[in-house]
């Protein structure tokens, strides 16, 4: 297995440092290797420094354009070397979904910082942590990329919290996903916005794809631009405003007061009739079993998501370069399925890229 470690290394893009001074202001004073103004840009938004609030956000995640960005802050306290900072971030960018492992190592760089009140030791460990995938010191902890699979990063949110509060509603975001739909999620707490929507792609396990996830989003023409490229996603959002912009998703989470609201264009597509009630009492009832962890749950939706495909088996046939599975619509219709379950079919098809063009 040694083989595989150098190409887990290959997956760190860059490192930054973000300042606030006495004076208050915010400035980005160095990363290694360069970046570009766009991302930089973007890191200023998304680190809390420049917030209005001054809420301090310790750990911060998302992607831009399929790179994803770890941000953590702190506050320098008196007895640290840096005596014209007040506060100073982090900023980690990578090409993996890893929230745990990248806010272990931004911990050891801010340790670094605060005791040498210089980059060079942060860019040596970066360095080691690059080539080698490890970096060792004494007193400010030591980081081993290997210990962070990216499996734990997936299952590390809780299915069960989503089922207690939404309930049967959970189907409502399962369909959303398995059909590839644009899901909004707000709350004024960046926190709950991550934590909630880092779980929901476990929810179509047999993708594996965390790609969809944009865990913090601002409404800034840049970032939407972005965002609207992408055919389906999961976006979290702190600005209310953003439940009024119905261009943006297909369903809205208004996480503060527990509500899901399927957008009207997406009506037709997401009409739920048996077949998802079956599938909502399953969630429920596998979640609220208190017997089961929360991969159990992500399991036994999964099997009930591969027995969905097998309904689709019957009524696919190879298309006629031979490349791939299409569906025959015309045997669909013939076995009468209830025309919800029918629709359902239909459109996973169609999520699935398999409808003749």
């Amino acid at each position: 297995m040694a083989a595989a470690e150098p190409a887990d290394t290959q997956l760190m893009l860059g490192v930054g440092l973000i300042e606030k001074d006495t004076n208050g202001e915010v400035l980005w004073v160095w990363c290694y290797p360069s970046t570009t103004a766009t991302l930089r840009n973007l890191l200023l938004r998304k680190c809390c420094l420049t917030d209005e609030s001054k809420l301090l956000h310790p750990f911060v995640f998302g992607q831009y354009r399929r790179t994803w960005f770890y941000i953590t802050t702190v506050e320098v306290p008196d007895s640290s070397v840096l005596i014209k900072v007040t506060h100073f971030s982090i900023v980690l960018t990578a090409k993996d979904f890893n929230p745990e492992k990248y806010a272990a190592f931004t911990r050891i760089l801010c340790r670094m910082y605060l005791k040498h009140g210089s980059p060079v030791k942060m860019m040596e460990s970066y360095i080691a942590v690059l080539t080698k995938g490890i970096c060792q010191s004494e007193e400010n902890g030591s980081f081993l990329s290997k210990d962070f699979d990216a499996r734990k990063a997936y299952l590390a949110g809780s299915i069960k919290d989503i089922v207690s509060q939404f309930g049967m509603e959970t189907v409502i975001l399962h369909t959303a996903l398995m059909l590839k739909k644009r899901i909004v999620v707000y709350h004024p707490k960046i926190e709950a916005v991550q934590e909630f929507t880092r779980t929901l792609p476990a929810l179509v396990w047999h993708r594996q794809d965390w790609t969809i996830l944009h865990s913090y989003v601002h409404l800034h023409a840049e970032e939407l631009e972005a965002l609207q490229m992408c055919p389906g996603y999961i976006a979290g959002f702190v600005d209310l405003e953003v439940s009024s912009r119905s261009d943006l998703y297909d369903v809205f989470v208004n996480l503060a007061d527990s509500e899901i609201t399927i957008a009207p264009l997406a009506k037709e597509a997401m009409t739920m009739g048996k077949l998802h009630k079956d599938i909502g009492q399953l969630i429920v009832q596998s979640a609220e079993d208190p017997e089961k962890s929360d991969s159990q749950v992500i399991q036994d939706i999964s099997l009930k998501t591969r027995e969905i495909f097998t309904n689709l088996e019957p009524f696919s046939e190879v298309s006629g370069d031979g490349e791939k599975l299409v569906l025959n619509f015309e045997a669909l219709k013939q076995r009468r399925f209830p025309p919800a379950t029918e629709n359902f079919l239909y459109h996973l098809a169609a999520a699935e890229q398999m409808l003749k063009i």
